[in-house]
């Protein structure tokens, strides 16, 4: 019998508008949207197809539990969007809605009833879910569950990237049978076992997306490398090379599409999400007013690479030696994936932002981007700038080594965007990547957050550990221990985690506490909350708040 693949969920409303998206594995015969008070009223929805979606030998999906059990290579799987746009709504006011999709053979299935509005007025008290790193991890489900039950049905999620592991893989967005897929952890039909204190506890993640809008950015783990290249999802994953080498590699006449192919691609993200757009960004890059709040979203990530190449692993540091001679098998060290240097594209339409009525009259100005500016997680090494590459001969010309520097100087979110955002008042910098909760605060009072302890973490660089990433060579570049650029991290203002000595912690990197993070546009104020995954019916504790001026 036919099904949904997804609940409905709203996207990029507008002041008398919003979209509403959903998928299934059948193209059917119409798709549309009942709304009103009776759901009397219809928005027919377009269909189109997903382009990339595919599974292979690491899905775990339907009956496969382990590796290539069903699936031996990347295999197409057939989803199928569904988008209508309600039309002449009013801010505030909730309007009920619920969608059908009919089968090629005339079976109707419908959604449960789920409420819609467009964009909110600015004074409208708004709570605003921030979130980041879900990557199918396994506290997801458990973190989203208690979102809706700590604060009920939040207005608006702001997703700072990464959103799955392997953006192809259809199974990581709609049906993981680990139970904790993308869209059914942000809708309420996860179904993750964890274990608790000598007992199995099910989440069932939160119904969350079908009644807010979400406004995603892209992380390193939106991206795709060559197209159809590797014999594998996570091998296709990791081989990203620059613009420029694909086109050396490949032509430098290369069309869009075929140098996208040919390098890295955000293709399945972009026909998953319906976002605001920029002229030069579409989607990838955007800004938008949310009440009180103007949202700057930036495309700000780069390729994760291994600290060494054992096993041979593209590095961050170097290419591996058994490549040296196959420039076209080397991943070019960390790529930035789209400039945000002074004088980009990127950079100057930033700056436009920055100077836009929308922006200077918002009551609170908000970035988003998925790279770290302060953080103690490991992440933000190496700085934030284009692999500088050094490359040693012998004395018959033949490639002896290839390695890769990043100068601290030469930060380009520390030297360049954080200028502009000073300069134009920005009161609150979010972002993920790291895994971990921490904040920051600048001279100015501008905020820096980081709430990405959402589904694992990988450890913070405080007190006695170091970082794992430093090349062997060592170099200034790299910052082994604290916040890479300079500043101390805040401690939590309300219930600090203790050490062994029973000192009070400046950070949560576990992988038994959850934590989330709420912006709440009435008071102005951002509180986040942690609980143990563990126990039945854990006591969700607020640890810390600050308040935007």
């Amino acid at each position: 019998m036919s099904k949904l693949l997804t609940d409905p969920f709203l996207q990029n409303p507008t002041a008398t508008t919003v979209h509403v998206v959903w998928f299934t594995e059948f193209i059917g015969s119409q798709h549309l949207i009942k709304y009103g008070e009776n759901l009397n009223q219809t928005a027919i929805a377009t269909t189109t197809k997903l382009t990339r979606t595919r599974e292979d030998q690491k899905s775990r999906v339907g009956n496969q539990t382990e590796d290539g059990q069903i699936y031996q290579k990347p295999t197409i799987r057939h989803i199928w969007r569904h988008e209508a746009e309600v039309t002449g709504l009013t801010p505030g006011i909730k309007v009920n809605y619920c969608i059908t999709s009919i089968t090629e053979d005339n079976q109707s299935i419908n959604s449960d009833i789920f409420t819609l509005t467009p964009l909110p007025n600015p004074n409208s008290p708004l709570k605003i879910l921030l979130t980041s790193d879900h990557q199918i991890k396994p506290m997801v489900a458990a973190n989203l569950q208690k979102v809706v039950e700590t604060v009920g049905q939040v207005d608006a999620v702001w997703f700072a990237g990464d959103l799955v592991n392997i953006p192809d893989r259809a199974s990581e967005w709609f049906d993981d049978n680990r139970g904790n897929g993308f869209f059914p952890c942000l809708q309420g039909k996860a179904n993750y076992q964890m274990d608790g204190d000598g007992v199995k506890i099910t989440y069932t993640g939160g119904k969350i997306i079908q009644n807010a809008p979400m406004f995603t950015c892209i992380g390193n783990h939106e991206l795709m490398g060559r197209y159809a290249r590797e014999d594998s999802l996570n091998g296709e994953f990791d081989d990203t090379i620059p613009h420029h080498i694909a086109q050396e590699l490949y032509g430098h006449n290369l069309e869009k599409d075929k140098l996208k192919d040919n390098s890295f691609n955000t293709n399945t993200y972009e026909e998953i999400f319906t976002l605001p757009e920029s002229k030069e960004g579409g989607k990838t890059y955007y800004a938008v007013s949310f009440g009180d709040v103007r949202l700057v979203v930036l495309y700000a990530t780069n390729m994760w690479r291994f600290p060494s190449t054992e096993n041979g692993r593209k590095g961050k540091y170097g290419e591996v030696e058994a490549d040296l001679q196959k420039p076209e098998n080397w991943g070019y060290g960390q790529i930035i994936y789209e400039p945000i240097y002074r004088g980009s594209t990127q950079y100057n339409w930033l700056e436009k932002e920055l100077n836009s009525q929308e922006f200077q009259q918002a009551k609170f100005k908000v970035v988003m981007l998925h790279h770290p500016i302060h953080t103690l997680g490991d992440n933000i090494v190496p700085p934030y700038t284009e692999p500088v590459q050094i490359m040693e001969r012998d004395n018959t010309g033949n490639i002896k080594a290839v390695r890769y520097e990043y100068p601290k100087d030469k930060d380009y979110l520390i030297r360049d965007v954080i200028p502009l955002l000073e300069a134009a008042k920005v009161q609150l910098v979010f972002f993920g990547h790291s895994h971990l909760w921490n904040r920051f605060v600048s001279n100015s009072g501008m905020h820096f957050l980081e709430t990405s302890n959402v589904g694992n973490s990988y450890g913070a660089a405080y007190g006695n550990r170091k970082r794992e990433n430093i090349p062997a060579m060592g170099s200034d570049n790299y910052i082994a221990i604290a916040d890479a650029n300079g500043l101390e991290p805040v401690t939590p203002s309300i219930a600090p985690i203790l050490d062994g000595d029973g000192k009070a912690m400046p950070f949560i990197s576990s992988n038994q506490i959850s934590v989330f993070s709420i912006f709440d546009t009435g008071t102005g104020t951002v509180s986040s909350y942690r609980f143990d995954v563990r126990k039945v019916d854990a006591e969700v504790i607020k640890f810390d708040e600050f308040k935007l001026k």
